[in-house]
């Protein structure tokens, strides 16, 4: 047999074994992707208990951040509001969210959290009447005052306060969202139609009565346990404050009265 003809069939021979091995990839391939399971999704903390025991309430402190900002809201029966119509009475959580959120570790872990907190005050005497949520949301154009009033039905106590406001647009809106570096995008596809949903920085504010920030958390760090640890510190803290002071006036009555 002449060389070239033996040169020809290894050249058959190769590109045939080359062309199977291909082939069986692909195959191999495709049964992988048959049985391959979606990336389990890592759930943020404040599902699940607390990991480790937090400091004592009253023990450490915090610091104030600055000032709430206000800002034109609406709340669920559709009357024009101000946020700090809900700040300075009592301790309050401020969340910003949408309700058509779909990442477990946005929105949805923001009320999941505020509603064990609920229960946590609810359960607890001392903090009755002293700590107000507040779920506002970023979408005017879907979470209309009816469409809120429906979707706190699923996680608010009929007697407990916990408000939910929208903006009457997003003009309306974006101060209040630079205000409280609430930043947010919208998702659009390759045709620039939007896709209904929207990427944004989970933040979650802890105001006390003074409307100071003292706390903002994140999806680390958000979980009921800690925020009601935080509340006590704060209402703690409260009462020392009123204890010096009324300690004080009773030191300058003597010099207040007449004649003295």
């Amino acid at each position: 047999m002449s060389p070239a003809v033996v040169h020809f069939g290894l050249s058959v021979l190769l590109s045939a074994i080359a062309a199977f091995s291909a082939a069986q990839a692909r195959a191999d391939a495709d049964q992988s992707d048959r049985h391959r399971h979606p990336r389990p999704v890592v759930l943020a903390p404040g599902y699940a208990r607390l990991e480790f025991q937090p400091p004592m309430a009253g023990k450490y402190a915090l610091p104030a951040l600055g000032y709430a900002a206000d800002g034109a809201v609406i709340d669920v029966a559709g009357s024009p509001r101000r946020v700090h119509d809900f700040l300075g009475d009592k301790i309050v959580v401020l969340s910003f969210i949408y309700t058509t959120c779909s990442d477990v570790n946005g929105c949805p872990l923001a009320t999941h959290v505020l509603r064990g907190v609920q229960d946590h005050v609810v359960a607890s005497d001392d903090l009755r009447d002293q700590v107000r949520l507040v779920s506002f949301s970023f979408d005017p154009a879907h979470d209309t005052p009816a469409v809120l009033r429906d979707y706190s039905r699923h996680f608010k106590r009929p007697d407990f306060d916990w408000q939910f406001l929208t903006s009457r647009d997003e003009q309306t809106l974006e101060p209040v969202l630079r205000d409280y570096d609430q930043w947010i995008i919208k998702d659009y596809d390759a045709e620039g139609k939007f896709l209904g949903t929207m990427s944004h920085l989970l933040r979650v504010y802890l105001i006390d009565r003074q409307r100071r920030i003292r706390n903002i958390y994140s999806v680390s760090y958000l979980h009921a346990d800690s925020v009601g640890n935080d509340i006590r510190t704060l209402l703690i803290e409260q009462g020392r404050e009123n204890r010096v002071d009324k300690t004080a006036r009773t030191l300058l009555e003597p010099a207040l009265v007449p004649g003295r």
